[in-house]
């Protein structure tokens, strides 16, 4: 599985699903020539590249719409990181092919982690869908639509080196206008065991740092009040260093992650900053010391462990010991006193004993999470895990894992909840409550969700509110005057 990165939905608990689907609203002040429907599973970083298709075809005369059965082309944006998520998309497959029945010019389109693997299963013996291309191959996509309108099946699922999509204007496909993804790096160099993403999004390779500020000055220009930086190891984010280390173009700058952080902190102080995914291997203290230099780059970090157990990582591959992983978290701790901490977990990883199970609860109970995404382990094709372990743990064991690992987890966000009662916490405004049309929601710069009345207040203001009474892991509060403890 992938590192479980802020997904879409910040308040899932428990065995949090990296499986979403969104449709995306039409552009409505763009001439309709022929309208395209996205749809998008798995971490925030699909749901970035969705945006970057849409620019793509925009320009060839896409508009977006959010019925399927209107569309004259549908792209799926998949995700790999688990069978659940494939027999999702598979299913969605199957069901617009019989819309093809109803519209024989109909385009459907794979896209994403899944194409490479099933690319024939999908194209040949199913004949689920006309086109199949990869997370480097985008820019291709317009010919390849065309290839099929003539005829033909089209697929394209080369990796790059080189490919980042920098000068690509995203159009941004949510409604509210007040956070945004912005990918920072692609790729991954990582050779988890478990994981598929360096097969499927291939090598890592760095943004240019000024065309990421530019999309920052850009966004909050257009009245976007928070951006996320996205990477599958944005740690290791590197501009003008070859891959060892040495320094490409003496007459650039050599951007860091840390670097990069602050530039775009430096943007506007009102311009909140996350950023996702980190690694234990790669997070040094200068992140944190950036952090602390600048309010507005939000005081939570999500730093996956995967298991508690140094013998488990090193099966794993992890490149980390329990004994770092928790150095880290105290130089988190130290420098950044009050942050929040998320983590991701797997259960039932091949050869996982009780001792060492044993061991990610008593991490888990050490460290103290406000949020965990837990899995039980599915085997990925194409791994190391497949090629060199047997996947041992039996499905009833890792169930048992994984049910006392959420049990814990809830028990004790939860309890940490509780203890932020009574504070005052400065919350961006992001949109209605799901459950009243009187309320409105925001996020705490701990990525606390926060409830409260709506009064005079619009998306993107920043407000202070005193948390009054909370859920599992949302608070319930009141518009204040008061100073923000937090």
């Amino acid at each position: 599985m992938r590192e479980g990165d802020r997904n879409i939905d910040e308040a899932r608990q428990g065995e949090a699903i990296s499986v979403d689907t969104l449709a995306f609203a039409e552009d409505n002040n763009s001439v309709v020539q022929k309208k395209l429907y996205l749809e998008s599973y798995g971490c925030a970083m699909n749901f970035s590249d969705s945006e970057i298709i849409a620019s793509i075809m925009n320009n060839v005369g896409y508009t977006t719409t959010k019925d399927p059965q209107e569309a004259d082309l549908i792209l799926v944006n998949t995700c790999s990181i688990r069978e659940k998520a494939e027999e999702r998309v598979r299913n969605r497959l199957n069901e617009f092919k019989r819309y093809k029945k109803k519209n024989r010019q109909l385009v459907v389109g794979m896209l994403g982690c899944m194409a490479e693997r099933l690319k024939e299963s999908l194209l040949e013996q199913e004949m689920l869908v006309d086109l199949v291309v990869g997370p480097d191959a985008y820019r291709d996509l317009p010919s390849l639509v065309e290839r099929v309108n003539g005829g033909q099946k089209a697929v394209n699922v080369l990796l790059s080196r080189e490919e980042t999509y920098a000068e690509i204007s995203p159009i941004r496909l949510d409604s509210a206008g007040v956070t945004a993804f912005v990918s920072i790096m692609r790729g991954c160099d990582n050779m988890c065991s478990f994981c598929v993403v360096p097969f499927t999004r291939g090598r890592e390779r760095s943004r240019d740092p000024e065309s990421i500020v530019a999309e920052a000055k850009d966004l909050f220009e257009k009245g976007y009040r928070e951006v996320t930086l996205l990477g599958q190891n944005v740690d290791s984010f590197k501009w003008n260093l070859d891959i060892k280390g040495k320094v490409k173009n003496p007459d650039l700058p050599v951007v860091r992650f840390a670097e990069l952080l602050e530039m775009v902190a430096e943007v506007n102080p009102n311009l909140r900053v996350r950023f996702s995914t980190s690694h234990p291997k790669d997070m040094v203290d200068d992140v944190m010391h950036a952090m602390s230099r600048h309010e507005n780059l939000c005081k939570y970090i999500h730093l996956p462990v995967q298991s508690g157990s140094s013998a488990m990582l090193k099966r794993m591959n992890r490149g980390y010991t329990r004994e770092w992983y928790l150095n880290r978290i105290s130089a988190i701790k130290e420098i950044l006193p009050g942050c929040e901490l998320s983590t991701d977990i797997i259960t039932g990883f091949c050869g996982e004993t009780q001792e060492e199970h044993d061991d990610t609860m008593t991490l888990l109970k050490e460290v103290g999470f406000i949020m965990a995404y837990n899995f039980k382990y599915s085997e990925r094709p194409k791994t190391l895990a497949e090629r060199k372990f047997e996947d041992d743990v039996p499905e009833e064991v890792k169930a048992a894992r994984l049910s006392e690992v959420i049990l814990h987890q809830r028990q004790y966000a939860s309890e940490l909840t509780k203890k932020m009662v009574g504070k005052v916490y400065r919350v961006l405004v992001e949109g209605p409550s799901k459950k009243s049309d009187e309320k409105y929601f925001g996020r705490t710069t701990h990525n606390i969700v926060m409830i409260f009345d709506k009064g005079d207040l619009k998306p993107c203001d920043y407000v202070n509110v005193r948390a009054l009474a909370c859920t599992t892991v949302t608070l319930l509060g009141e518009v204040t005057t008061d100073q923000a403890d937090a």
